[in-house]
């Protein structure tokens, strides 16, 4: 199913569902943290997606991860809590979804590295290495929060 991102763009369409959803900062013992290059939008971002029923939230976002990237995680925290309303994803059959998302904090357990229907790359990146990727705001803030090691306000 086809996607467009909206982040405050005031030509947004109006949402019409509200979804919980987790997003997952993957750091290897090298310091290094697990993107994929999204197919719909062409933005690197991190693993992550709707929460299922019958999931907890930790279940949703190592479940995403495994389906993303390959990479079978082990959640150790939290990052954040991104309630952004100027925040949308709409998509080819009508839905228009606001996130309700918490970025949780994980570690590599196992798997290999592969692509999915969702990205056309996945690839470990440095801290400083991040910085010059092409993503949406929302995703550099989660990481940029991740990396300065504060606890964000909710948002």
């Amino acid at each position: 199913m086809a996607r467009r991102d909206y982040e405050d763009d005031p030509n947004a369409p109006e949402p019409n569902s509200l979804v919980p959803a987790a997003s997952v900062v993957v750091v290897d013992a090298t310091g290094r943290v697990l993107l994929q290059r999204r197919t719909d939008n062409g933005m690197w971002a991190l693993p992550g997606g709707k929460m299922e029923l019958g999931e907890s939230l930790a279940d949703c976002g190592v479940r995403e991860t495994r389906e993303e990237t390959g990479i079978d995680v082990e959640i150790t925290g939290i990052v954040g809590t991104y309630t952004n309303p100027g925040h949308v994803f709409a998509y080819d059959d009508g839905e228009v979804r606001q996130e309700f998302s918490v970025c949780l904090l994980g570690r590599p357990v196992g798997g290999t590295l592969r692509v999915s229907d969702e990205s056309s790359e996945v690839a470990w990146f440095s801290p400083e290495e991040v910085d010059g990727l092409p993503m949406l705001p929302s995703i550099r803030k989660r990481i940029n929060d991740w990396k300065s090691g504060a606890i964000p306000a909710i948002r």
